[in-house]
């Protein structure tokens, strides 16, 4: 009788520990807010920062936007703001190798030639357009929430192809920042 008991005892007990849910790594204490800067469009004259939203340990949603300071840049492209969904495959909480799909208004300015034999004129003409892409790359985070992050995507725009030359977009960014 005292080995039934003591055998149903040790099962209830093993049953407890087998049935409590397991708790993730650091999951009260992880942190789902990213704030980064493309330090490779800092040096060629651009501005380009971006906020991410961790939604779980294998993905986030984020927002990109691209203002140029340097006149060189500012001929060609006026802005973008890059809304994009991130999968991310490695062992860290959101980190590591990952895809993305992303979506970007975009605004660069064209210009139209014209001559009448002697003399040429240039117009500068403002198109707005939108484009869907992919992209892939890398995010390495320290414990103490420094990022650093490469990552590449194309896209193509959607609607103004007919009017001008910028039929496919891109991405490309070395980035740093910190997650909080």
């Amino acid at each position: 009788m005292k080995k039934t008991k003591l055998l149903l005892v040790l099962t209830i007990l093993l049953s407890i520990s087998t049935f409590s849910q397991e708790q993730p790594e650091n999951s009260s204490s992880e942190n789902f807010n990213e704030v980064k800067l493309n330090g490779l469009y800092l040096v060629l004259g651009a501005f380009d920062v971006t906020y991410e939203r961790i939604i779980n340990q294998e993905s986030a949603f984020g927002l990109n936007v691209f203002l140029p300071f340097d006149d060189d840049i500012n001929d060609d492209i006026n802005y973008y703001i890059s809304p994009y969904y991130r999968f991310y495959f490695g062992n860290k909480y959101a980190a590591g190798f990952f895809v993305e799909g992303f979506g970007m208004l975009n605004s660069t300015n064209e210009y139209i030639y014209s001559s009448d034999g002697f003399n040429f004129a240039s117009q500068k003409e403002n198109i707005t357009d939108f484009a869907l892409g992919i992209g892939l790359g890398g995010k390495w985070i320290t414990n103490s929430g420094f990022i650093g992050e490469l990552n590449v995507g194309f896209g193509r725009n959607l609607f103004q192809n007919d009017r001008y030359d910028y039929e496919i977009v891109g991405k490309v960014g070395i980035s740093v920042g910190y997650r909080f």
